[in-house]
């Protein structure tokens, strides 16, 4: 989809959205006024904060957290959860896939000459490591920092049985690459246009869009678990419910050694970029006025989504930059994660912005395992079904690029068999699978 030819389909989606909510210039453009505002303070304040700004807890005190804690991490929407795993068993890990890599010397990776991340997907290990009782113990409480309203049923849905979404891994090697600059700029996923387009997705952010941005529950269930973030099927959009991204690391890695930024404050970020298209800015994006209201004119008759781009038949993005997002003062709020060890896991909301850093100034290898806390929802279970069978023939799962170079053509990928423990069984959908 080119964007001439998307133009009107664009402006289609904004008219929609304004004709849905009474009195929605009136109401949006005194949020945003309200927006801009609340981010001169707040930007400042994470901006000083750094990565002790982020959340840290242990493992073992995950079901005895005090309440002002959590709210803390839902209001962050993102944290680190220190020794899920042993130290010698994540270590283990990465020396298994190692050789791995080393037995497979034409394993899919990029970038070319270079490869870092692997787009691998059954190895031994990652069923491991996603099977493990602790890592499926996280996915639980993760998924029950959100919730239905007050006797709201919603058919399908458990918080206590996580289910398994296949991602890939990476090593990146210590040096300044343009390439994760390039991968993985400051972003949001879980959508693209879907955010606007999709009637399910768009209204978890139905108090913003009526101007009610303080109301705004990013942990709401109620309109998650139907909502479509795929419509267009691109590759690497993940079409599946993901409560929390995140990465289990299996080699220390801290801040200015490639690990994972974050803009750590959802309600400011989902306001501000959800009613980011329905406003044009009049003075250049580094003014000093750009924080005030009338620097900015209500626009809804445009075909502009800043951050979006057309890609592979559907959107990528969206991206946020300096240039097109001012307010969030991207360089210096984007917070890097606090130094983590083997067996530590980092875990961001699906709606957070994130990055990675453009500098790994370490020694050694960055090496993570992407691991997401997904729960049971019928919309999930049927991508599980179908990705049992990506299993089982040893491909790329649904979500992702077919491979060039197929597990299944690969030395010691991984089986059904490798998966011991039972709910690590289940949450593949292989509970009833019989070799």
């Amino acid at each position: 989809m080119s964007e001439a030819s998307s133009a009107p389909y664009l402006i289609r989606i904004k008219s929609e959205i304004a004709s849905s909510y009474p009195d929605f210039e009136e109401r949006v453009t005194q949020a945003w006024a309200d927006i801009l505002d609340e981010l001169k303070t707040a930007t400042q304040k994470i901006s000083a904060g750094g990565p002790e700004f982020i959340p840290q807890v242990q493992f073992s005190e995950l079901d005895s957290l005090p309440a002002d804690k959590i709210d803390e991490i839902r209001r962050k929407s993102c944290l680190v959860i220190k020794d899920i795993v042993d130290d010698a068993q994540a270590i283990a890990w990465k020396k298994s896939l190692e050789d791995f890599i080393t037995a497979n010397p034409d394993a899919d990776g990029s970038p070319v000459g270079d490869k870092q991340f692997y787009r691998l997907y059954w190895t031994k290990p990652q069923l491991e490591a996603r099977a493990h009782p602790n890592m499926l113990a996280t996915s639980v409480w993760l998924n029950n920092l959100y919730h239905a309203e007050t006797g709201q049923k919603l058919d399908g849905v458990d918080l206590t049985s996580p289910l398994t979404y296949a991602d890939c891994f990476r090593f990146r090697h210590p040096g300044i690459d343009s390439y994760w600059a390039a991968l993985l700029p400051p972003h949001v996923d879980g959508g693209t246009i879907e955010r606007w387009e999709d009637p399910t997705l768009r209204s978890c952010f139905a108090d913003i869009f009526s101007g009610q941005w303080r109301k705004h529950d990013p942990y709401a269930l109620v309109s998650r678990v139907g909502a479509q973030t795929s419509l267009y099927g691109r590759p690497m959009q993940g079409s599946i419910f993901r409560t929390f991204q995140g990465w289990l690391a299996m080699s220390e890695t801290g801040p200015t050694e490639g690990t994972l930024q974050v803009f750590p404050d959802i309600l400011l970020s989902n306001t501000y970029m959800i009613l980011r298209p329905f406003f044009r800015l009049l003075v250049e994006p580094d003014s000093p006025e750009v924080s005030n209201p009338k620097s900015w004119a209500f626009d809804a008759s445009s075909a502009d989504f800043p951050g979006l781009l057309p890609r592979d038949g559907g959107w990528y993005g969206p991206h946020l930059t300096p240039e097109l997002h001012p307010n969030l003062l991207l360089e210096e709020t984007m917070i890097s994660m606090p130094k983590v060890f083997p067996g530590d896991a980092v875990f961001w909301h699906a709606d957070v912005v994130h990055s990675v850093e453009k500098e790994h100034t370490g020694n050694c290898d960055s090496a993570v395992m992407y691991i997401p806390a997904v729960p049971t929802t019928l919309l999930n279970q049927a991508y599980i079904k179908r990705q049992k069978e990506t299993f089982l023939n040893a491909v790329a799962p649904p979500d992702f690029p077919v491979q060039m170079k197929r597990e299944n053509e690969l030395m010691g990928f991984g089986k059904p068999c490798d998966i011991l423990n039972p709910l690590g069984r289940k949450a593949m959908g292989l509970s009833d699978y019989v070799a």
